[in-house]
């Protein structure tokens, strides 16, 4: 079992930047892809992004890439969301998650990942 928590959520204005954090309980986090998702008011959760176990490989959802960077520090077991250039659009309910599955191709598939954590709000003002 793994226990993923995220801090780092906030109210800021459009334009501004937040950095989410995801700390993991488990020792074995570096053996895990981590993905942060979305979801806002009435609509299904949405990939973010989404990391390989070493950080040598990263994949964003179009909506945010060149945005957003994700970034992990295994030596932590913490996984990072920085978000710049924020829009009222990315407000949402952003989570964290952990999947066994290294399958590149599974990372954007909510279903793939085994771990969650309970959501950090972020509000864009505009």
């Amino acid at each position: 079992q793994v226990q993923l928590v995220e801090s780092g959520g906030g109210l800021v204005q459009a334009g501004g930047s937040l950095r989410l954090s995801c700390a993991a309980s488990r020792r074995t986090f570096s053996s895990y892809v981590m993905g942060w998702f979305r979801q806002a008011p009435g609509k299904e959760r949405e990939f973010v992004a989404a990391i390989s176990w070493s950080g040598g490989s990263t994949y964003y959802a179009d909506y945010v890439k060149g945005r957003f960077s994700i970034s992990r520090d295994n030596a932590k077991n913490t996984v990072y969301l920085q978000m710049n250039s924020l829009k009222p659009e990315d407000t949402a309910v952003y989570y964290c998650a952990a999947s066994f599955d290294p399958t590149r191709s599974s990372w954007g598939v909510v279903t793939a990942y085994d771990y969650w954590g309970q959501g950090t709000q972020v509000t864009v003002s505009s």
